[in-house]
């Protein structure tokens, strides 16, 4: 079973090599999206313009060697563009289903914040039951069924906010930066060629599945399962203030955040879904097999408590005019409760 771990932690470590012939840094990020593709979930990335989204959804789809199509989200896009349509078949005298480019294994939605609601709402199905409805007939979606959706923060003229529910079906949301000075040196360096450089398919589906099934043999003790809990618990604003109203229950266990540290609580308007905890524990078992190890760490927790919660907190007034953004709540809660 260590021989299992370990090639799953030289799989990942191949991924990353090849990934960084075409992406100068972003480790993070790219690390981001293999968990994401290795729990089987969603991932969304915000970040400017030219900060290499693009190129990193279409270097890990050659890596894995899975299906890959783009959708360009535009204010005038219909579902029917995402899902397919039915069309009339003169010889046959039937109408038949055409596929849309949903049907891939990983499907980039590009600046996916400028499509309206209806647009939002095939997508969602797609992304959480991982079918499809083309007139009265649902189809199933090709597995592994991947979206790596972009944002750009910056332009709001022409964008729909994600409806929250959408929010919450990303298994984590990745906020690009900026490289560093010597990075910058070296994307110079490559110029616009980066796309062109070959990189070899050392991530296929095959790999991916090993590495899922060994995600469920991954131990998580029962403290930090509370821990989990707790984390997700702490962001609802009602949840939290009815506990400190009966004596903070104990503080259970010496984990609950005591008053002083309770005043980010005017900052959330509504706090983090069951799903969160759900995603916090399944990515703490991807970065502990990430290390080759077969159990989880509070430092897998803290480590995926960012990319995992940051969308599924939704921010009141006040953060806004005190410039509070939700990662600096995580890292309040995460400094706030004792590690088990």
């Amino acid at each position: 079973m260590e021989a299992e771990y370990s090639r799953a932690k030289e799989a990942v470590q191949h991924c990353r090599e090849e990934a960084a012939k075409r992406v100068i840094g972003q480790t993070e990020i790219i690390d981001g999206v293999i968990a994401a593709l290795i729990a089987g979930g969603h991932a969304l990335i915000e970040g400017a313009p030219g900060l290499a989204k693009t190129l990193i959804a279409k270097t890990i789809a050659e890596i894995t060697g899975l299906e890959f199509k783009r959708i360009q989200f535009t204010p005038d896009l219909l579902p029917a563009d995402i899902t397919g349509t039915l069309i009339y078949e003169q010889s046959s005298g039937k109408f038949i289903a055409r596929a849309g480019p949903v049907f891939a294994n990983i499907v980039l939605a590009d600046e996916i914040n400028r499509a309206g609601a209806k647009v939002q709402s095939a997508l969602l199905e797609a992304m959480a039951e991982k079918q499809v409805t083309i007139g009265n007939t649902t189809h199933r979606l090709p597995e592994p069924f991947f979206v790596l959706a972009t944002e750009n923060p910056i332009e709001q003229e022409g964008t729909y906010a994600l409806p929250e529910a959408e929010l919450d079906r990303f298994f984590m949301k990745l906020s690009i930066t900026y490289p560093s000075r010597q990075e910058e040196k070296r994307i110079v360096t490559m110029g616009a060629d980066a796309a062109a450089i070959p990189v070899k398919k050392v991530f296929p589906y095959e790999v991916i599945l090993a590495c899922r099934a060994l995600l469920s043999e991954i131990a998580c003790a029962d403290e930090i399962l509370d821990y989990i809990v707790l984390l997700t618990a702490v962001t609802r604003p009602a949840a939290l203030k009815n506990a400190e109203k009966k004596a903070a229950q104990k503080e259970r266990a010496g984990f609950l955040p005591s008053s002083k540290s309770g005043d980010y609580l005017k900052y959330i308007a509504f706090g983090a879904s069951p799903r969160a905890g759900i995603a916090l524990l399944r990515c703490a078992k991807v970065f502990a097999l990430f290390e080759g190890r077969n159990f989880v760490l509070p430092e897998d927790v803290k480590k995926a408590a960012l990319p995992v919660m940051r969308h599924r907190i939704l921010l009141s007034y006040e953060a806004r005019a005190d410039d509070i953004t939700a990662d600096d709540i995580i890292t309040k809660i995460l400094s706030a409760l004792a590690v088990p």
